[in-house]
């Protein structure tokens, strides 16, 4: 079988680059997407094609996309995460930059870069299990995850007489250089490699939704049947 073209965003760093690795490994072509000089530096011989662009640059994006060919599978991983650590002194430039680099800039990915996947193609979604609960000091992360969740289900109905899939991903905890920045418990913790095993398993049987640790997204979904009197004091613990 010929080898399917995957590009991949934030593909640098964390759950990105365990699946260019992975990819890599399964000899597709892979097209690795990310904004750091450096760190593309360091990988660009390992791929396929190699795109420096930064998501939130939509004249950047467009370029990139006007030089990559047919593709198979479009993960979009790229994201950010930024806590509002006071309520009552509202940081509204933190909440616009994650909903800007989490949420908005998708729409520009999927204008260039949708085009480019082929019939019988798949798209992922990378979002999060915060979404499944509201947790503390997540008002932008969780906000603009819960609008990746909504995007991606609704553009898999309108994507389904064009021939493609659309895959949903809620990863639990994940150790990255965004999680390393976390000042609290993170039960269940998995590695970026062990995340990308099950996201590039769960893809190629095309799954419309992946949800992994099942430990900590089964119980974070049986929080949310409980009383919401009852999972709030679990979470505020």
């Amino acid at each position: 079988m010929s080898a399917k073209t995957v590009l991949i965003t934030g593909a640098t760093s964390g759950i990105g680059l365990a699946l260019v690795e992975k990819y890599v490994a399964l000899g597709e072509q892979v097209i690795a997407c990310g904004r750091s000089t450096q760190k593309m530096a360091a990988i660009e011989n390992k791929v396929f094609q190699s795109c420096l662009f930064d998501i939130t640059d939509e004249p950047s994006v467009k370029y990139a996309a006007e030089h990559c060919q047919g593709l198979d599978i479009l993960i979009l991983n790229a994201g950010d995460c930024q806590y509002i650590n006071d309520p009552i002194d509202f940081d509204s430039k933190a909440f616009a930059d994650v909903i800007t680099t989490n949420l908005t800039a998708l729409g520009s990915l999927l204008e260039h870069f949708l085009p480019k996947v082929k019939r019988g193609g798949q798209v992922v979604f990378v979002s999060s299990s915060a979404t499944i609960i509201p947790f503390p000091r997540s008002e932008a992360y969780g906000a603009s995850k819960a609008g990746v969740d909504y995007l991606a289900r609704s553009l898999r109905l309108d994507l389904r007489k064009h021939d493609i899939d659309v895959t949903l991903v809620h990863p639990g905890f994940v150790r990255t250089p965004l999680t390393n920045k976390n000042d609290f418990a993170m039960p269940f913790m998995i590695s970026s490699e062990d995340a990308a095993t099950r996201m590039v398993a769960g893809i190629a049987k095309r799954k419309a939704y992946l949800h992994f640790p099942k430990r900590l997204t089964g119980l974070l979904k049986l929080f949310s049947l409980l009383p919401s009197s009852l999972w709030q004091r679990m979470i505020l613990r």
